[in-house]
């Protein structure tokens, strides 16, 4: 081994502890994602601890931007609500600092777009989420073939860049995928953007074990699971996880403020029944 590869700290994510507990207990995660700093910081705070305390197996957090070419209109309007406040990426990593001070052993994962890891600058960027608490980031609109501008910094920081993996990735861009991937494997259980949309790909279950066969890490997956029997529908196609981000954010959205956090933790606790109960097929 060579220095360079020794000066490289080990990654100091908390994913690898959390499939391993779940596995040995047969159960499955749920991860739920809101925006940080939506609908302000300290209620943003409020809800994550409402995930958190609910039982939230991991969070995955989103920093609001201005094209989120990969969610739909209801995270949209959040993230135009979000950054309308003024709100900066300074703001979310005092949040951040927060949540890991809450809850020191929860993964958390970040949902960005590359642009804002530019604008900050590669290193600082993960050097700061690192400091941050952050297990791992995904970068949704860089493409694999793309990711080794980032690894490195990544590395140096200890934290997994986590992948999209699509019913239309190849067998080739998947070895790709692979080589950088860590934490888990972000499964898009459908084609198009995020959303409550009931619609999923015959394929996954095939998708799920095409997967399987190149790779060890968890696959999670997203899009569309708003309800417990999607997740469960998702389970027994073979996921290790659910991710759900759409009706997360349409609940704060719609609930009254009073009752907000209750319908929160009410959700998170339905999610993760089928997380529970369906892990044996």
């Amino acid at each position: 081994m060579s220095s360079l590869e020794t000066s490289i700290p080990q990654s100091t994510s908390r994913y690898p502890k959390l499939f391993e507990r779940l596995q040995a207990e047969g159960r499955r995660a749920f991860i739920p994602f809101t925006l940080l700093g939506y609908p302000n910081q300290e209620v943003s705070f409020e809800l994550i601890k409402a995930l958190i305390d609910a039982g939230a197996s991991a969070l995955e957090l989103g920093l609001a931007f201005s094209d989120p070419m990969a969610d739909g209109p209801i995270i949209q309007k959040a993230a135009t609500e979000t950054l309308a406040t003024g709100y900066t990426v300074d703001d979310a990593i005092a949040l951040l600092k927060r949540i890991r001070a809450y809850a020191p052993d929860i993964p958390i994962g970040m949902l960005v777009y590359y642009n804002m890891v530019l604008a900050r600058g590669i290193d600082q960027f993960f050097s700061d989420m690192a400091d941050a608490g952050v297990d791992g980031v995904l970068i949704a609109d860089l493409p694999p073939e793309n990711m080794g501008e980032v690894a490195p910094a990544a590395r140096q920081s200890g934290i997994d860049l986590i992948h999209i993996v699509s019913p239309l990735t190849t067998d080739e861009r998947l070895k790709t995928i692979v080589q950088f991937a860590g934490g888990f494997l972000y499964i898009v259980s459908r084609l198009g953007i995020t959303g409550v949309e009931e619609r999923f790909d015959q394929q996954l279950e095939q998708l799920l074990r095409r997967i399987k066969a190149q790779t060890d890490l968890p696959l999670c997956v997203g899009f569309g699971i708003s309800k417990p029997e999607h997740a469960e529908k998702m389970i027994r196609a073979g996921a290790d996880g659910v991710i759900t981000g759409s009706r997360v954010i349409q609940l704060i959205q719609d609930a009254p403020k009073a009752e907000r956090l209750n319908q929160l933790s009410q959700f998170v606790r339905e999610m993760l029944a089928p997380c529970q109960a369906e892990c044996s097929v």
